[in-house]
């Protein structure tokens, strides 16, 4: 098992309660719990802003998840490199589109459990597409995926109870996992919505 910041028992309670006092303190909150299942992708929308980041260690924290996440591999350098793998993270070359999908399922696999957090749109300004390496790794190790709507109007994280297994027909798939963010809107709200594709 990978020791991360999450599963260090001290500093795991300790983060717990200043992670939930913190988002009470900010006026956030979590609607929902994630899923008791060994493997999954988690993916939360819409990203609108840079205190996402902020958002998410809140929520993993005040849930007590063990979860990992990919991040540019200039993260991972001496001398702050440590703490992003003591997060959970994972360093990627983002040159390098090739091998993603393959290395996060050799981690799946090789894991006993695997909680993987990606934000499918991959930046915070507005797109009509989707980035689907999320689904490519959820399929090829597998392993469902569960949706967290980040609500700014509410500032609520919604996470949805059912968990989504990818189907024979990705297309089908990916209109129906966007659509579950239809209308949702973020931190920043004049950002943009999620939206399905006409």
């Amino acid at each position: 098992m990978k020791i991360t910041i999450f599963n260090t028992p001290v500093l795991s309670f300790i983060f717990h309660v200043l992670a939930r006092i913190v988002m009470r303190l900010a006026g956030w909150r979590v609607d929902g719990k994630l899923p008791d299942i060994p493997k999954y992708i988690l993916i939360g929308a819409p990203h609108t802003s840079n205190w996402d980041f902020v958002l998410f260690l809140g929520v993993v924290f005040a849930l007590r998840a063990n979860v990992r996440f990919m991040g540019k591999a200039e993260l991972f350098r001496f001398p702050v490199g440590w703490f992003f793998r003591y997060c959970g993270g994972i360093p990627v070359d983002r040159k390098k589109s090739t091998g993603l999908v393959e290395q996060m399922v050799k981690i799946c696999n090789e894991s006993d459990r695997f909680i993987l957090t990606i934000t499918p749109e991959g930046t915070r300004h507005h797109v009509t597409e989707w980035k689907r390496g999320f689904y490519h790794i959820a399929k090829t190790a597998g392993i469902p995926i569960v949706m967290a709507q980040v609500d700014g109007k509410r500032k609520t994280v919604h996470i949805l109870k059912d968990a989504f297994h990818p189907t024979e027909d990705m297309e089908a798939d990916m209109r129906a996992i966007k659509g579950s963010f239809e209308g949702i809107v973020g931190i920043k709200p004049r950002r943009k919505y999620i939206t399905l594709e006409r």
